[in-house]
């Protein structure tokens, strides 16, 4: 089991929902993939406010009830599709 202050980054999540998808690149920043209907987009977060350190953190270590451990390979399939897609509405 990883300690708290051993955390090895980018760590992987997703909502249980399965429409977003996070890549907690560091404690201050993270990608956000949002599938919403048919439209997909791509977002980069650097926090600079507590709540969001605080949602970085639940994602991080507290994430059971509300996020999925996903691989760094879903994650990567998820957002190629999303660029592709993009790519094709264009």
């Amino acid at each position: 089991m990883e300690a708290k202050n051993e955390v090895v980054y980018p760590q992987y999540r997703k909502y249980l929902n399965g429409k977003v998808f996070f890549k907690i690149i560091n404690a201050k920043s993270f990608e956000e993939i949002t599938w919403i209907g048919n439209r997909c987009s791509i977002q980069q977060f650097e926090v600079k406010i507590l709540p969001d350190r605080n949602f970085i953190y639940d994602m991080t270590f507290d994430y059971e009830t509300n996020w999925l451990k996903i691989s760094a390979e879903e994650y990567l399939a998820v957002k190629m599709k999303c660029e592709e897609f993009n790519v094709s509405k264009r």
